[in-house]
C-alpha cells in the first residue's frame, strides 16, 4: 500500500461538493483504500505502507478528465498510426490528465473506422493517461457551422453507421436541425450509453432546447464556438445551453472565449461546466505549421488558424486551462477541479469509479501546486508522471 502525505486534499463532502482538507493522508494501491488523519496514519503498524509520496503542501486532486482532445505533440486521433494515441496518453499524463476521450474529425467512414480501431486498441493499453473511448465530433453536423471541419465529409445522421463502434463512442457531436427524425437518432444513442452533444450547428433556440429537454441531448460542444450565438431576440444554441441544465464544454485559452464571457458562464453554469482543451497535434510543439483534419493549420502563440483565418482548435494543455480559468473567474480551486473530474465523470456514468478521491474508487490522482504545475500524476496507483 502507498500513501500521500502533507497535501491539501480535495475531497467530496456528504453532498458530493468538493472541499479542501488539510492534515489528511491518502492510502491507496490500485484503488483508494482509506483516508486517515495524520495521527491515525502514525499509529498504523510498521510495514503497512511501502511507499510514501510527500505532496509538500501541494493540492492532491482526483485525476483530470479531458473529454475533447484531437491531438498533441505531433500526434492526432485520426493518424493511421497505433503509436499516435500512445503519444497522446504519455503527454496528457504530464498535464495532470488521467483519462481522456481522443476526438475524431469529420471524415469518411473508412477513415473513421481506422481511427476507431486505434482507439479500441489504446483502451487496452496501460501506459500514461487512460483512454475511455472516443468523442465523435462529426460528420453529422451543419455545413453552415463547420468551423475547421471538412465540408466534403459532412453526412446525414444515421445511427446504423456508428453501430459497429457503439462500445467505444462515449460522446457524439451533432447538429440537431439536421436530424429530422422526431428524436430517434438521439434515443438510439442514449439506449447505447452515448452522450449526445449539440455542436457545429445552425439550430435556433427552439430546436436546440427541444433536442435537450424533449429528446435528451445533455452536452454542448465548445460553447459559443461553431453555433448560433446569443441575441436578445434570437437566443440561439447558446441561449438554449444557458437556459437548460445541459453540460457545456468551454475552451479556456482566452482565444476561443473572452475572460469576461468565462466569468458570465461561470456564474450561470458552474455546476454544468466541463473545461476542455480541444487541442490539436500542434499542442506542445510551439509556433509553426501544423495540420487538422487534412487541412493546413498555422500556430502562433496560443492561436491556431486555418489558411482562411478560421480558428482551428487550440494548443492548450489542461493544467494551463485550469490556471487561466481560475485567474479569469476567481473561482475556488475545488470548484475548478470539479469541472474536469466530477462533472464529466457523472455525465459519462463513471462517477462510481472515477472523478473523486473516495474510498473504493480508482486511485487516479493528480498533485499540483498553486500555479497548476503538475508534480505527480497517478493512474490506478501507478505513477505515470514523472516516470520513474
Amino acid at each position: 500500500m502507498k500513501a500521500i502525505i502533507h497535501g491539501k486534499t480535495i475531497l467530496p463532502d456528504k453532498e458530493e461538493n468538493f472541499t479542501i482538507r488539510r492534515g489528511l493522508v491518502l492510502l491507496f494501491d490500485e484503488n483508494i483504500r482509506d483516508i486517515l488523519t495524520e495521527e491515525e496514519f502514525a499509529a498504523l503498524p510498521q510495514g503497512s505502507v511501502n511507499e510514501t509520496i510527500d505532496a509538500d503542501g501541494c493540492y492532491v486532486s482526483p485525476g483530470f478528465l479531458n473529454v475533447h482532445i484531437h491531438g498533441c505533440v505531433g500526434a492526432d486521433t485520426m493518424d493511421d498510426d497505433p503509436e499516435a494515441i500512445h503519444k497522446m496518453q504519455l503527454f496528457q499524463a504530464k498535464t495532470g490528465v488521467t483519462s481522456f476521450l481522443p476526438t475524431t474529425m469529420t471524415y469518411d467512414f473508412k477513415t473513421l473506422d481506422r481511427a476507431f480501431t486505434h482507439v479500441r486498441e489504446a483502451m487496452e493499453r496501460h501506459d500514461g493517461a487512460r483512454v475511455l473511448g472516443c468523442h465523435m465530433e462529426g460528420p453529422f453536423i451543419s455545413p453552415a457551422k463547420k468551423g475547421a471541419q471538412a465540408e466534403k465529409n459532412i453526412a446525414k445522421a444515421n445511427f446504423a453507421k456508428i453501430t459497429p463502434y457503439k462500445d467505444i463512442v462515449r460522446i457524439i457531436t451533432v447538429a440537431p436541425e439536421k436530424l429530422h427524425d422526431d428524436g430517434r437518432f438521439i434515443a438510439d444513442c442514449l439506449k447505447n450509453n452515448i452522450v449526445v452533444s449539440l455542436g457545429h450547428t445552425a439550430a435556433d433556440y427552439d430546436t436546440a432546447r427541444k433536442a435537450i429537454e424533449t429528446y435528451g441531448a445533455s452536452h454542448i460542444t465548445h460553447l459559443f464556438n461553431a453555433m448560433t450565438g446569443l441575441h436578445q431576440r434570437r437566443p440561439g444554441v447558446v441561449g438554449a445551453a444557458l437556459d437548460t441544465e445541459a453540460n457545456c464544454e468551454l475552451i479556456v485559452d482566452n482565444v476561443h472565449i473572452h475572460p469576461a464571457v468565462q466569468r458570465l458562464v461561470y456564474q450561470l453554469k458552474k455546476d454544468h461546466l466541463i473545461l476542455i482543451t480541444d487541442s490539436l497535434r500542434a499542442c506542445g510543439l510551439g509556433d509553426g505549421p501544423s495540420e487538422l483534419g487534412g487541412q493546413k493549420v498555422f500556430v502562433k502563440g496560443t492561436l491556431a488558424t486555418l489558411e482562411n483565418g478560421t480558428i482551428a482548435g487550440s494548443v492548450l494543455c489542461m493544467n494551463d486551462g485550469l490556471r487561466i480559468f481560475r485567474e479569469n473567474t476567481n473561482a475556488p480551486i475545488e470548484e475548478v477541479i470539479s469541472m474536469v473530474t466530477k462533472t464529466p465523470a457523472q455525465e459519462l456514468h463513471l462517477y462510481d469509479t472515477l472523478g473523486s478521491l473516495s474510498i473504493g474508487k480508482k486511485a487516479d490522482i493528480t498533485i499540483f501546486d498553486e500555479s497548476f504545475h503538475i508534480k505527480h500524476t497517478l493512474v490506478e496507483g501507478r505513477e505515470v508522471h514523472p516516470i520513474k
